[in-house]
């Protein structure tokens, strides 16, 4: 398995996990191209995985598409060399793999295919609805509509290869759009939803509005991106107290956020519950902040609207038809470009904010407006798809890519 990013780490752990409960006697080992691979930790303790190649940190978080300023900084960090050395790797250990599996973009998919192995492809960071939704003017959204297709002509290629097995997008719509070049590919669900369902908030948050804040992992971004959302949040005047579900990764740290929080007026306070799995309480007025790393999972289905300046996790929330409000910064991933993006794949179920004014105010609309609540998450469910995905692409995987094994 070759991954190009974070949320490609996400998708492909859980086809490897999928492919692991149908063949335990495999050897599967995977290759992430950016950052640590941090996600594949537990499973390499188990002793099922394997991680192989060089990993490295790069400043731009593997968002160097985003900007020219992000491209550079990571050139300086070493992203050529980097690339080299895991090539490198791929290469002596090609004669031990059956087949190689690429999640995400144009360069897992090239080494994949550089190593005249059989392989399959999971198409993630890209959706013909980024170009069929919305206005539709810019130069990119017509380079689209002329080719069709939001992939490219060289991607074609790498997916029509007689090596390649199989094809998986991320939507029907993207899926048919690469079959009418003459791509085999198919969609059997998303992967991102897997794992993830509707549950009711716990007793003690009942009386309480509920928001999900996602600030992102990556420094010193995701620092910056929290406090911007938690200085639009505490402009909310509500007659009932709201909790805020800080949902967080590997970073910030707690001691990070700590003065941020003493200079915004939050007073430090146990948690109303130990069931809420929360590692530490902050409170302002109305506002109940609850910390909690590594609780996206339980936290994500209790929210009535989320506040995000996140990738994968934004998808996967509004996924469970839980709609959000964006609030871009100057990245590098969660810019201005990505935020429109994102809110164009999710057909609006996210909408941008352009202050942090402009998000307490729609915030607050946004939670005394059930039908629009309603509406965005239909259609955050809708353009998401269902779960299932990582079972029906580990079948295939073991149909089609390595069926003698």
């Amino acid at each position: 398995m070759i991954s190009n990013g974070h949320g490609e780490d996400l998708i492909a752990l859980k086809i490897l996990e999928a492919l692991h409960r149908r063949q335990p006697a495999w050897r599967l080992k995977v290759l992430p191209l950016v950052g640590e691979g941090r996600c594949f930790q537990t499973a390499e303790r188990e002793g099922w995985l394997q991680r192989i190649g060089p990993g490295a940190h790069l400043p731009s978080g593997g968002f160097s598409n985003q900007s020219f300023k992000a491209l550079l900084s990571d050139l300086l960090a070493g992203l050529p060399l980097l690339t080299w050395r895991q090539w490198r790797s791929l290469r002596k250990t090609r004669h031990d793999l059956a087949g190689i599996l690429a999640v995400g973009d144009l360069l897992p998919l090239l080494m994949a295919w550089n190593s005249r192995l059989p392989y399959g492809f999971i198409g993630t960071p890209k959706s013909d609805y980024t170009w069929t939704s919305g206005p539709g003017r810019a130069l990119s959204d017509r380079y689209h509509a002329l080719k069709g297709s939001e992939w490219d002509p060289w991607e074609w290629h790498l997916m029509k290869h007689r090596l390649c097995r199989l094809v998986s997008a991320r939507d029907r719509l993207t899926a048919r759009g690469l079959r009418r070049h003459g791509v085999k590919a198919d969609s059997p669900g998303n992967p991102m939803m897997d794992g993830l369902c509707r549950t009711s908030a716990p007793q003690s948050l009942e009386r309480c509005r509920r928001i999900l804040l996602l600030c992102g992992s990556r420094m010193p971004e995701a620092l910056s991106n929290f406090r911007r959302l938690m200085s639009a949040l505490v402009q909310l005047q509500s007659p009932v107290p709201v909790a805020v579900l800080a949902a967080m990764g590997s970073a910030p740290a707690h001691h990070e956020l700590r003065p941020l929080l003493e200079e915004l007026g939050f007073r430090h306070c146990p948690p109303p519950s130990a069931d809420l799995g929360a590692t530490e309480c902050w409170v302002r007025g109305p506002l109940l902040l609850l910390l909690g790393p590594g609780r996206f999972g339980q936290w994500a289905s209790w929210g009535e609207a989320g506040v995000a300046t996140a990738g994968t996790a934004t998808e996967q929330l509004v996924g469970l038809g839980i709609p959000a409000l964006s609030l871009p910064g100057r990245g590098p991933q969660f810019t201005q470009g990505f935020a429109q993006r994102q809110s164009r794949l999710l057909g609006g179920a996210v909408r941008i904010c352009n202050s942090e004014e402009e998000l307490g105010r729609r915030l607050d609309q946004l939670l005394n407006n059930p039908q629009l609540q309603h509406e965005m998450g239909r259609v955050g469910r809708q353009r998401m798809g269902p779960a299932g995905g990582s079972d029906a692409i580990a079948k295939q995987v073991i149909q089609q890519l390595a069926p003698e094994r």
